[in-house]
C-alpha cells in the first residue's frame, strides 16, 4: 500500500481554528480527507456520494409526539402568578 500524498490547500480557511493556508487534502480508494496543521481538526467525505455514519438520534432530530390525550375524568388547572402590589 502507497503512502497518501498530501497537499495543502492555497487560500483554504480552517473551519475551527480560522487559520488560513493550514489545510493539506489527501484521498485514499473511499474518501477525501483533509486535515489542519495548526489544530489537528480533520474530516473526511465519500467520495461515492454515499452519506457517512448515520446521525444519532436526539430528541431534536425526531418527530414530534403528539400530546397525550387527558382521560374524561381529568381537569387541566392552570396556575396565574398573582400580580405585585407594588406602588407605582
Amino acid at each position: 500500500m502507497t503512502k497518501p500524498i498530501k497537499r495543502f490547500v492555497a487560500g483554504a480557511v480552517c473551519p475551527r481554528c480560522g487559520e488560513m493556508d493550514k489545510l493539506r487534502t489527501w484521498r485514499d480508494e473511499v474518501q477525501e480527507h483533509r486535515e489542519c496543521i495548526q489544530c489537528g481538526y480533520t474530516d473526511a467525505m465519500r467520495l461515492d456520494g454515499l452519506s457517512g455514519p448515520e446521525e444519532m438520534e436526539t430528541r431534536v432530530n425526531q418527530p414530534r409526539v403528539a400530546e397525550p390525550q387527558l382521560n374524561s375524568d381529568e381537569q387541566v388547572i392552570n396556575f396565574v402568578p398573582m400580580p405585585s402590589k407594588s406602588k407605582h
